[in-house]
């Protein structure tokens, strides 16, 4: 396996809103593959792969390459490497009991290069003033198995809008999000938009939040993995294009509240 890159950072950071997707990734270092006992498709189960897709559409973007088996950016750096299955869903990863040191610092040297790196281009839009994050990911609903049903729609919302580090000040950015996403289409009806049932945002979010005091707002956006099946990993192209556009949709109206911060 040829190690990639990381992370990057694309499109036109000149504005004051940047969609990230640090979940996307399925990459490992050679020497993290090697160790590694979990197949491909039990870990692409775990992941968040197309959610670069569904944000493409914003101005600046992040993307992460690595897989979150390697490191999660969304824990803290104490629980950024799984290192037990107490850590990972109950999954067996790891060939050996105990990884090995190195490998651990190798992971978490990645961890701390992006918290760098993005906190570096996030500087340069809160001298500008307020900004957002869109923090996307998804979750899966169909754990109990590819034949059967999935979760209740009742606990399972199409896209789940964590705030729960959200500054009060930015009450305004986040309804606006939600009235504007709910208002588009997807399979032809409205989203289901719903605020803090299954999570309410993690590492990313708090990062921004305490970095950037009144002026950084991260909504961490869940998106239900019906735009796929979760347990071949196939995307519906044409779902994935209805929630980019939709997502997008969301740009002007939560920009115009962001505006009437300053």
């Amino acid at each position: 396996m040829t190690e990639s890159a990381a992370f990057e950072f694309v499109g036109d950071w000149s504005g004051q809103l940047v969609a990230t997707a640090i979940h996307a990734g399925h990459d490992l270092r050679p020497e993290v593959a090697a160790l590694m006992s979990l197949d491909d498709d039990s870990r692409l189960r775990e992941e968040d792969p197309f959610t670069d897709v569904i944000g493409a559409l914003a101005p600046a973007r992040v993307v992460v390459r690595r897989s979150r088996f390697e490191v999660d950016l969304n824990r803290p750096r104490r629980g950024a490497v799984y290192r037990r299955p107490d850590d990972a869903w109950g999954l067996d990863i790891w060939r050996d009991t105990t990884l090995p040191e190195e490998v651990v610092a190798g992971s978490l040297d990645v961890y701390d290069s992006f918290y760098e790196a993005l906190g570096r281009r996030l500087d340069e839009l809160a001298r500008r003033g307020p900004f957002v994050v869109y923090d996307v990911h998804s979750y899966n609903h169909r754990r109990d198995g590819a034949e059967a049903a999935p979760e209740p729609e009742a606990d399972n919302p199409e896209v789940n809008l964590g705030t729960g580090s959200l500054d009060d000040r930015f009450r305004g950015v986040a309804d606006a999000f939600a009235g504007a996403l709910a208002q588009e289409r997807v399979d032809g009806h409205r989203i289901d938009v719903r605020e803090n049932v299954k999570f309410e945002g993690r590492a990313l979010a708090w990062f921004v939040h305490d970095r950037y005091p009144g002026v950084g707002c991260c909504l961490a956006l869940e998106f239900r993995k019906s735009f796929m099946d979760e347990w071949t990993g196939t995307p519906s192209t044409e779902r994935l294009g209805d929630l980019q556009r939709a997502l997008a949709a969301t740009h002007a109206p939560v920009l115009q509240a962001l505006e009437a911060l300053r």
